[in-house]
């Protein structure tokens, strides 16, 4: 059985074949980055499953859709996607598509979407039970869609907490020796313990941390090659997560579980996460200064009920107005300096 995976997140892309090809009757035969790429292989290959995010640049999900419809008609199309919003469900299942499954619950129900839609029947993810049409009867229980802020139901696939713990930590650092300083030791202790490190920062920073951990002892490369370390570029990672200016739910719903499925995509139970990053520092740069708090808040919500910490680097203190540095503060469970 040929698939075609279509998403623009290639890290994304990475795990969906993963965890497909751990079926060995199933083959991913080509990944497409665009809307466009996605119809033109479609067309091409002819593949027996095609997963379609809504989301794609260049022409939409949808309306990739309904142009495989025409070129590829006998492909079964499966949405996999952030999007909550029932009116996307419908617009999505009424192009003929075999499925809707969310990316937060993927790692879970991808597979059975896959089957159902060799069978013949439509699936449509846990949270949408009872909402879309009565034909989607293939999915598990329910669990409920939530309120718009509500993280619970959408970020299956991050750790959950099981203390109190609620570390979301903000660094002040006057210069790099700082900054590598503090992320060195931070990336450490958690790999020591166990916990799988990722961290967001420029091209400069993610190389000279790499010497630092080197130097300091720490077994990187194993690290690497186990998929306990992750280093991504800041700049990037971002510009993922925002809409028309500001860190948005849906991306950052969309990106955060992506990073954590490369992690161990195999493991039932992902293991505790510590993030470190420099993308908020790269807001304040920027003047953007509610889109940088806007973050945190995300940042926090993921902290509060699953088991992630997170350090953020600032600037040093002294840069910031007295209000700026007191709503930065509070934004964190606490301040290094």
């Amino acid at each position: 059985m040929r698939i075609l995976v279509a998403d623009d997140f290639s890290p994304w892309r990475r795990f969906m074949s993963s965890l497909l090809n751990q079926n060995p009757r199933w083959h991913v035969v080509c990944e497409a980055s665009d809307g466009l790429e996605a119809v033109q292989r479609a067309q091409e290959l002819k593949p027996d499953v095609i997963l379609l995010d809504i989301g794609l640049p260049k022409l939409n999900g949808i309306e990739a859709a309904r142009r495989i419809r025409e070129v590829a008609p006998n492909s079964k199309i499966l949405f996999v996607t952030t999007h909550l919003d029932t009116d996307f469900v419908e617009a999505a299942l009424a192009t003929g598509a075999s499925g809707y499954v969310l990316k937060a619950d993927a790692g879970s129900e991808l597979v059975q979407a896959v089957e159902a839609a060799l069978q013949g029947k439509r699936f449509v993810s846990r949270g949408f039970k009872g909402i879309v049409p009565a034909e989607a009867e293939e999915t598990p229980a329910p669990i409920g869609l939530g309120g718009s802020d509500d993280l619970a139901s959408s970020a299956a696939s991050l750790p959950r907490k099981t203390d109190i713990t609620r570390r979301h930590e903000v660094q002040f650092c006057a210069d790099d020796e700082c900054l590598l300083d503090g992320f060195a030791r931070f990336i450490e202790v958690a790999l020591k313990a166990g916990k799988t490190a990722i961290v967001s920062a420029t091209e400069p920073h993610r190389a000279a941390l790499f010497a630092r951990l080197q130097a300091q002892g720490v077994d990187i490369v194993a690290a690497i090659a186990q998929g306990r370390y992750i280093a991504v570029d800041c700049a990037d990672l971002l510009a993922k997560l925002m809409v028309d200016g500001m860190p948005d739910r849906d991306p950052f719903l969309s990106v955060v579980p992506a990073l954590l499925a490369c992690v161990a995509p195999a493991q039932a139970s992902p293991p505790p996460i510590a993030l470190c990053g420099e993308g908020t520092s790269l807001l304040w740069a920027r003047g953007e200064i509610d889109a940088a708090l806007r973050l945190e808040e995300l940042g926090s919500k993921v902290v509060k009920m699953y088991d992630v910490e997170i350090l953020c680097r600032y600037p040093p203190k002294s840069l910031f107005s007295e209000e700026d540095a007191r709503r930065i503060c509070a934004a964190h469970t606490a301040a290094r300096t």
